[in-house]
């Protein structure tokens, strides 16, 4: 079987357990987010927080409830790195240092999960656990719970409450996260990830020095650090690493586990919202996107040119032999059209082009499939603008949804499809015009400028994969990453939520021979074309001087 062949049958493989799983998995969360049952331990924990899960919240209200639990999550995760050193189950490991703890905890918390560190050489057993995980729960929770609020804005009418903030949170992790992850742990544990406790082992000579690994619990992490489109892995190798991702079925089984939430969310707000085939239209702008970039990723790492390339069946630089070029494909895909950031091989070594592929998906937005919940929101919000331009061709009022997208809807949706934009452009300028900080980059020329780019695309997108090329571990780029990261979470959250909102208090709008169909190809066109169109408008003089350029030039 030649490894073409492979891929498209991994592909092919791929799509179809996705299948399987999007109608069970989007009504159990429509059915989670609607219900007005609580489990016991719900209660527990909501006595404990001190919560009254059946009040509900305005989208202010809600909003406080999501900036108060996150700032707390920042706080209790940095205090937890600076006192790393007198910590029980540290392995010896110092405190970490204020600006790597402060962008760690902001990384983690913002469902970003950037390294800049070794995770095996810095992070000791209860800030892996007891930190890093338990953000890679809470903050995948957060980001659902936003997407459903939006989501009540649409079915929602002559009302401005959302819901409520800590039920959706705890709901979402305790009958969601929790035992999708544990299910997933114990697949991985069985395909041979290491799920252990133990310290620092030394394993034989490299190089003329010792070699040391550690152990940890690493299968639960691994489990939903891809369930949660979080991204941030145990050992610095990330899914490259054997500890992490051992087999070609376990590569595959984590991309599966990466994408299944973000496209089952479609149906969950197809349900909802009372239309299964809105939802399905959502689904078809998201395949559509995923599969046209996986088919052109697959073919500039394949095709590319040079006779050690051919030799080798496509460029190998920097992917394991275990997986090859096309397993290798769909998980940079993958990972980088979510916001999970986890590599199984190194995007700074793919070629020209391939490299530019996986900027470009993070620059659309996060939202083919995108993150758990925020893929959702940010698709949805694309929607009201596509919904709007064809509204200004028709010359009619636009509506979605039956709600009226007036004056304030697209402003609140123009500001979402602007802030993230304005951190990527504007802090990579400053970091490439300071005398300082291009002093990163590995790589000079058209290379480096992409490394920079990548760098501040996939913080401010809450990505978190790196293009390696890049020394992040500097105050300048922990402390304006760590800023990029914060802002790129929150901020489109507020508009978000303003939208959800004021979707909420409007009257349903009838259905008349002139309303846009939103559950029809021609909308499902509409909506890719203003997502590609936007996107490059955005972005292009910026990709022509990193990736483009290099990929025409080799």
């Amino acid at each position: 079987m030649g490894p073409v062949l492979a891929g498209v049958l991994q592909l092919l493989a791929l799509i179809g357990a996705l299948a399987l799983a999007y109608i069970p998995l989007g009504n159990y969360m429509a059915k989670v987010y609607s219900s007005d049952k609580h489990w016991r331990v719900e209660k527990w924990t909501y006595r404990a927080i001190g919560a009254n899960p059946d009040t509900e919240m305005t989208w202010t209200a809600y909003l406080r409830g999501v900036l108060a639990f996150s700032a707390v999550g920042v706080l209790f995760l940095y205090l937890l790195q600076r006192l790393q050193g007198i910590l029980p189950g540290s392995l010896g490991f110092d405190s970490v240092n204020p600006a790597q703890s402060f962008n760690t905890a902001v990384s983690f918390v913002t469902n970003t999960n950037w390294q800049s560190y070794y995770g095996e050489q810095t992070m000791g057993h209860v800030v892996q656990t007891a930190g890093l995980a338990v953000q890679n729960f809470v903050s995948a929770a957060v980001g659902i719970a936003v997407a459903v609020a939006l989501v009540r804005g649409f079915a929602r009418s002559r009302t401005g409450e959302l819901g409520n903030f800590w039920a959706d949170l705890v709901r979402g992790t305790i009958r969601i996260l929790v035992p999708g992850a544990a299910i997933a742990a114990i697949v991985l544990v069985a395909c041979g990830v290491i799920q252990n406790f133990s310290g620092i082992h030394e394993v034989g000579q490299f190089m003329g020095g010792a070699q040391q690994w550690n152990g940890g619990a690493v299968a639960s992490q691994e489990a939903i650090k891809e369930f949660g489109t979080n991204g941030g892995g145990y050992f610095n190798a990330n899914s490259a690493h054997p500890f992490e991702n051992p087999t070609p079925f376990t590569n595959l089984f984590e991309i599966f586990l990466l994408l299944v939430i973000p496209f089952s969310l479609t149906r969950t707000f197809g349900v909802m919202v009372g239309s299964v085939k809105q939802g399905y239209a959502i689904l078809a702008t998201m395949a559509t996107i995923w599969v046209g970039f996986v088919a052109l990723m697959m073919w500039t790492e394949f095709a590319h040119h040079g006779p050690a390339l051919h030799i080798a069946g496509g460029a190998m630089e920097g992917k394991e032999v275990r997986f090859g070029v096309g397993s290798s494909s769909i998980f940079a895909v993958s990972t980088t059209l979510t916001s999970t950031g986890a590599v199984d091989s190194f995007h700074s070594s793919f070629t020209g082009l391939g490299g530019g592929i996986t900027i470009l998906g993070m620059q659309l937005g996060e939202i083919a499939p995108g993150g758990t919940g925020s893929g959702l929101y940010g698709m949805l919000i694309m929607a009201v603008i596509a919904v709007f331009i064809a509204g200004l061709m028709v010359g009619r009022t636009p509506e979605y949804l039956g709600k009226k997208i007036g004056t304030r809807e697209i402003k609140l949706a123009a500001c979402y499809i602007l802030i993230t934009p304005a951190l990527v452009l504007v802090l990579a300028a400053i970091s490439m015009a300071l005398p300082t900080p291009p002093h990163s980059m590995l790589n000079s020329g058209a290379h480096g400028f992409s490394e920079v780019l990548y760098a501040f695309t996939s913080a401010a997108n809450n990505n978190g994969s790196a293009f390696a090329g890049l020394n992040a571990n500097t105050d300048w780029y922990n402390t304006m990453l760590g800023v990029a990261m914060l802002l790129g979470r929150f901020l489109p959250m507020v508009f978000v939520l303003a939208l959800a909102g004021s979707l909420a208090e409007q009257r349903p709008v009838p259905e008349t021979a002139g309303t846009l169909r939103t559950n029809k190809p021609l909308f499902v066109g509409l909506l890719v074309g203003a997502i590609l169109i936007i996107t490059g408008l955005t972005y292009f003089p910026a990709l022509a001087l990193g990736p483009l350029a290099e990929g025409l030039a080799s």
